[in-house]
């Protein structure tokens, strides 16, 4: 499966109007750890803490539209058992090798 075109998501990824990047980074982390299977609230909510707060607002944006994809393709993606899209590889590569050192 391929990642969705960020024109078609259902929430373009961005900041919201009125939203401070603080705002976002929290609204992010949060996201990223009620996700709808275990093991991917685990592995994404420790690179949240970790990383979302250094990130650049496009890397923001990439982040908010990989958090968009199905929990069973980016575990898949994460664990090496299939390709990630490539507008995600490098990110998907991140957050791999973050999870392999804890």
């Amino acid at each position: 499966m391929t990642g969705i075109p960020l024109d078609q998501l259902k929430e373009t990824p961005g900041a919201r109007p009125g939203e401070s990047r603080d705002t976002r980074v929290k609204r992010l982390a949060m996201r990223s750890m009620r996700r709808g299977i275990k093991e991917m609230d685990i592995i994404l909510h420790r690179y949240a803490t970790e990383r979302l707060g250094q990130m650049s607002d496009a890397e923001l944006d990439l982040y908010e539209a990989l958090l968009s994809e199905n929990d069973q393709d980016l575990y898949q993606w994460v664990s090496g058992q299939q390709s990630s899209p490539p507008q995600f590889s490098d990110l998907i590569a991140h957050i791999a090798g973050h999870s392999a050192t804890r």
